[in-house]
């Protein structure tokens, strides 16, 4: 398949994937008043689940199928839906093959610098932009 299809495949499902995690948030946003952040996890959560269907699933499908499946739902509409979901396939597939140093590295260093780098980049702003 060209890259070009591919581009095209994984946009579609992007933009319906982002907008689902839209409506999604607003409509848990609407039904919780905390201050936990339960849209984020709520969608996160499902997410994974979705994946993890996904995954399950595509491995019965003929290789040109379950590509194509893959780029839409998985790269594009779960992309788009969130990012969590391909971290959690990742991990899951480092820790399915017992490299469970590198996983925990992964998972360690995901979170961790990714806060990191979020307050880099938030503090910077602050320090620098007026």
């Amino acid at each position: 398949m060209a890259i070009t299809h591919q581009i095209i495949l994984v946009a579609m499902g992007g933009a319906a994937g982002a907008v689902s995690r839209f409506i999604v948030s607003v409509l848990l946003r609407s039904t919780t008043n905390s201050g936990f952040p339960w849209a984020t996890f709520g969608v996160n959560l499902m997410g994974c689940l979705l994946m993890g269907l996904l995954m399950g699933w595509l491995w019965r499908l003929p290789p040109e199928t379950s590509e194509t499946l893959r780029l839409v739902l998985g790269v594009g509409v779960l992309g788009g839906f969130t990012t969590f979901s391909a971290f959690s396939l990742e991990l899951f597939q480092l820790l399915e093959r017992r490299d469970v140093l590198l996983g925990a590295f992964y998972a360690g260093g995901s979170v961790i610098g990714g806060v990191l780098a979020f307050a880099a980049g938030y503090y910077f702003v602050r320090a620098f932009v007026s």
